[in-house]
């Protein structure tokens, strides 16, 4: 179950497709997943929580329809063939962490300039105060894999988000996969990016962006990955927080050598 917004804040968000790659007409679920080493537990629908649920094809952009309560979350047919895009970004969600299991997930996630700034503020030690967002897709190949449109990824406008620059389609093992990272639209630099195969979630693969945003992972294997950044700011006034934090995924799969 989706447990408590607690336990929440602490696990990656992920969308979890029944298929990366679906026939023309069919139907395709929308699984929400929450989680650590991209093994997770379902989120069902909670309409509440939604900021915007949607899919962009070669027909353009709608929202992804589903029942309150349900898992998968969500349901959409196969309009188009092509590349189609989902992606879900929730409504800013607190959650207050004791001091050291803070500082503990700062230095998880590598945000080293929220550990500098609580540092030098004198409040290592002292709670943290958090409102995090989730910004996740999924990249899938409608009719079976058929090119259709030659449509790629694209940016949806959430407030932090990954494009990938290369069809994971086109990608076999051993290929770089190229990837941007925007923040409210813009390029950010200086990011970590951690991909991880769901088959062998250890064996991680990570890179920095560089000034234009952008990072090369080299993805060693076929199958499932998730490739996911992490981004803390300080929360406005209004928040009743001291910090925000925005998740961003994009699941999608990578094919055999054969």
């Amino acid at each position: 179950m989706l447990g408590t917004i607690a336990g929440l804040s602490a696990h990656d968000m992920w969308i979890e497709p029944t298929s990366f790659s679906v026939d023309l007409g069919r139907v395709l679920g929308v699984k929400l997943r929450v989680g650590d080493n991209f093994h997770g537990d379902p989120i069902p629908r909670t309409e509440s929580m939604i900021d915007r649920f949607v899919v962009v094809d070669a027909n353009g952009t709608r929202e992804v329809v589903g029942r309150e309560g349900a898992d998968p979350a969500g349901l959409l047919r196969v309009t188009a063939m092509g590349l189609m895009v989902v992606g879900y970004q929730s409504k800013p969600n607190p959650v207050t962490l004791p001091g050291p299991k803070f500082t503990s997930y700062l230095k998880e996630q590598a945000l080293d300039a929220v550990l500098a700034a609580r540092l030098a503020r004198g409040q290592t030690d002292a709670e943290g105060r958090e409102v995090f967002t989730r910004c996740a897709k999924a990249l899938v190949a409608g009719s079976a894999g058929v090119a259709g449109s030659g449509m790629g990824d694209r940016a949806l406008g959430f407030t932090l988000e990954l494009v990938a620059e290369a069809a994971p389609a086109s990608l076999k093992p051993g290929q770089d996969f190229p990837v941007k990272l925007l923040f409210q639209g813009r390029p950010m630099a200086g990011a970590r990016i951690v991909a991880v195969n769901q088959r062998s979630p250890f064996d991680r693969v990570t890179g920095t962006t560089d000034t234009g945003g952008r990072a090369r992972l080299r993805l060693p294997i076929a199958g499932t990955w998730l490739v996911k950044a992490v981004h803390m700011v300080p929360a406005p006034p209004a928040s009743n927080a001291d910090w925000s934090s925005y998740w961003a995924s994009l699941t999608f799969e990578v094919g055999s050598d054969s």
